[in-house]
């Protein structure tokens, strides 16, 4: 490896680590040494222990003032501290019995053998945190300066296939490329030896890394038809729009995936990937959403009142832009000075309050309420 001393450094004395002082035999270990070496705060941190992670564990507790939570038949222990929480792992080793099962686990290995098990070269990296050594399976050093993506071993998508779609989201966050080798094992149809929640849920990471470069990536070698059906379509263009579009309450991930589905099918593809109920619908509903055309805001109103967000972002993208922003940014935030209480004093019940606080609304959008009184008599007016 490189000569990488400040390492360390960069990394800095984050609480956890701090709990770990004096341990010779604790590792960060994966996404975390990669990030640093790149310049980039890591996302998490990931630790490995060459030996007893859980004896490990309880000395950290003790120098911090926590607890540990200890599950020694699987080698790990959570660190819970007033001002960290973090994990510990001892080493393994794995096998997989078959295409897209969970891994066989065996502890006891050395540090090298656990790197031996990650999905990618640079992905395979450890810092050694007693004295800062970083080191790393042969050739992650030379892929990681060359921004490459490369497979452990041939069998790694047949052993774990979500490692397809780890490549699309770690190509599109780094801005790194599959070597020749690794692209060439990419096969979709491995897919189907893996459970739905399991596709699901890296589904739903892949979504929240820069796009349309992630959705990009998962369309080559047709993984995304694989996942989502023949109604995946990616236009690069129209899931930037949709996503510069999505206001603060929106969910940018959701926009994205809607802005790039169709068909009957959307609602039985996001079932069989166990998405959770609220997505689900969120998608569905701004997948389905037809062009958005221009209108006054009482239009707008009428057409877009019960729209989450992320479909008026969709909608908005498809057609008008300006509308969309003017009910996102303005006109859906926009509120009566009467209430459904004050069209009760005034002798209306049931569902006609309902209905004369919209005709209200409607005169309040066309400038023709603007204040409490005639808001008031609007209300009224609409029940008339």
């Amino acid at each position: 490896m490189r000569p990488v001393t400040d390492v360390l450094a960069r990394l800095g004395r984050p609480p956890a680590v701090v709990a770990l002082d004096g341990e010779d035999a604790v590792y960060v270990v994966g996404g975390a040494v990669r990030d640093l070496l790149l310049d980039r705060r890591p996302h998490e941190l990931d630790f490995v222990v060459e030996g007893d992670a859980v004896a490990v564990a309880r000395r950290a507790a003790e120098r911090a003032g926590g607890r540990v939570t200890a599950h020694e038949r699987f080698g790990t222990a959570t660190v819970t501290a007033p001002d960290t929480t973090f994990d510990l792992a001892g080493a393994r080793r794995e096998t997989y019995p078959r295409p897209g099962a969970l891994p066989d686990v065996e502890l006891g290995a050395s540090l090298r053998e656990d790197l031996e098990r990650r999905d990618f070269t640079v992905n395979a990296l450890a810092l050694h945190l007693a004295d800062g050594e970083v080191v790393g399976l042969p050739g992650a050093d030379e892929d990681l300066r060359a921004g490459r993506l490369r497979v452990l071993h041939d069998q790694s998508f047949r052993d774990d296939p979500t490692r397809m779609l780890r490549l699309a989201r770690y190509a599109a966050r780094l801005g790194f490329e599959p070597d020749e080798a690794t692209d060439t094992l990419v096969d979709p149809t491995l897919l189907a030896t893996v459970t739905g929640s399991r596709l699901g849920a890296e589904l739903r990471l892949l979504l929240r890394e820069p796009q349309p470069a992630a959705l990009l990536a998962l369309e080559r070698h047709g993984l995304g038809r694989a996942l989502l059906g023949d109604g995946f379509a990616i236009d690069p263009e129209l899931v930037s729009r949709a996503q510069e579009l999505t206001p603060p309450d929106g969910r940018r991930d959701l926009v994205a995936l809607a802005a790039t589905v169709h068909g009957d099918d959307v609602r039985a593809r996001l079932d069989d990937l166990a998405f959770p109920a609220s997505e689900r619908e969120t998608v569905i509903r701004a997948a389905g959403m037809p062009p958005l055309s221009p209108g006054e805001d009482a239009v707008l109103w009428r057409h877009l009142r019960s729209a989450p967000p992320e479909a008026v972002a969709v909608a908005g993208a498809r057609g008008d832009e300006a509308a969309a922003r003017r009910w996102l940014d303005v006109v859906r935030h926009q509120r009566l000075a009467i209430t459904g209480d004050d069209v009760v004093a005034a002798g209306l019940d049931g569902p006609a309050v309902g209905e004369a606080l919209d005709a209200a609304t409607e005169a309040m959008l066309r400038g023709t309420a603007p204040d409490r009184e005639e808001q008031l008599a609007a209300a009224l007016r609409g029940r008339a």
